[in-house]
């Protein structure tokens, strides 16, 4: 009795999370939008990457435009794998692939994001230079919408492969 309410309850709350595996793709998809848009030479925004990327780019480097568009296809990618944590179709790929892309790209956003909080925040404290690739201004953009975007990411990726996980894991596999 007390396994099928254990079980019960993991379920519900398993079905409950779906909600995140939107949210990240819908994340990631929002992402990559924005680095198609710079690729294809958009400038609204664009200084708030860094003046190593941001001077580059806008004079059409090839290498620089290449790297921005390979990013976008990396975030369309990570958003359909927050789709298949989610959807029944991702029941067509092993679960363990799943959860090892999903868990990946939470502990990556995670690392990525927070240890540029840690130096954006020094930075913007004035306790470390700016690095003369940054700026003081992307500095500032980094701090309080990039970093934080990269965190909120890891916590969505986090959440559809903890509702992968139970979810499939109650059901004998994905």
């Amino acid at each position: 009795m007390t396994q099928r309410i254990e079980n019960s309850t993991a379920s519900g709350g398993a079905r409950s999370l779906g909600w995140a595996g939107y949210a990240a793709s819908t994340w990631a998809f929002l992402f990559a939008a924005t680095s198609f848009y710079w690729a294809l030479g958009g400038r609204i925004g664009v200084e708030t990457i860094g003046e190593a990327i941001t001077g580059p780019a806008l004079a059409g480097d090839p290498t620089i435009l290449a790297i921005v568009w390979i990013t976008g296809a990396l975030k369309v990618i990570a958003g359909v794998v927050a789709l298949a944590l989610v959807q029944p179709w991702g029941r067509r790929i092993p679960r363990w692939i799943l959860l090892l892309a999903g868990w990946g790209a939470s502990a990556l956003f995670l690392v990525y994001g927070g240890a540029n909080l840690i130096q954006d925040a020094l930075v913007v404290a004035g306790a470390i230079p700016t690095p003369a690739g940054l700026g003081a201004v992307a500095a500032r953009w980094h701090l309080f919408l990039w970093d934080p975007w990269w965190l909120l990411g890891s916590v969505l990726f986090a959440l559809a492969s903890w509702s992968c996980w139970v979810y499939g894991h109650e059901r004998g596999g994905h």
